[in-house]
């Protein structure tokens, strides 16, 4: 719904962003359409360092925020490495975007990095990004998603490699990217 102009009824993800107001400037016939610019925050980590737990508790403790788990919105057409998965990066935004409108920050819980949202077109739209990142040392966390169930398919040894590589990156880089993440071990 945003994204179309309430004037000329053009859809563009790219509007001229205001601070004053703030207002979302049409590209097409230069509407000034008022919206709430709000921070997002972003919950993200290595499968099994307890984003889902976290963002449970926080859903039901903090009724400020809505709380948004991203793999709810996964599927394989989204499955496109060769782009960082920008199609789905723009999309959660997106939601996230309209959700906003409502006066209600969004704390997204999801595996990813910075750069990820940053890059997307959609960014524009919120005053900041916070990012917490969750990590533990790499035996709780093989140890973690070896007892999931088999459904989840998070036991076998490549699996758990790649998210020990990730969970390392992060307590490696986090103070690096752009912006920053915050760790929480």
């Amino acid at each position: 719904m945003f994204n179309v102009c309430p004037l000329c009824g053009e859809y563009r993800v790219d509007k001229i962003v205001l601070p004053d107001g703030p207002y979302a400037v049409c590209p097409v016939c230069e509407y000034r359409h008022r919206f709430v610019r709000l921070p997002l925050f972003v919950v993200t980590g290595a499968s099994g360092t307890g984003k889902t737990t976290t963002c449970l508790a926080a859903a039901t403790s903090a009724k400020d925020f809505v709380v948004m788990e991203s793999d709810i919105l996964w599927g394989d057409e989204f499955n496109q490495s060769e782009t960082d998965y920008r199609r789905y990066r723009e999309l959660w935004l997106r939601v996230c975007k309209n959700i906003s409108q409502a006066g209600k920050p969004v704390i997204l819980c999801g595996s990813c990095i910075p750069l990820q949202f940053e890059s997307c077109v959609e960014r524009r739209y919120f005053s900041a990004i916070h990012y917490l990142a969750l990590v533990c040392d790499d035996e709780t966390l093989a140890s973690r998603l070896r007892s999931r169930p088999a459904w989840r398919r998070t036991s076998d040894d490549e699996y758990i490699a790649r998210h020990v590589e990730f969970n390392r990156w992060l307590k490696q880089n986090a103070h690096s990217t752009e912006p920053p993440m915050t760790l929480l071990d």
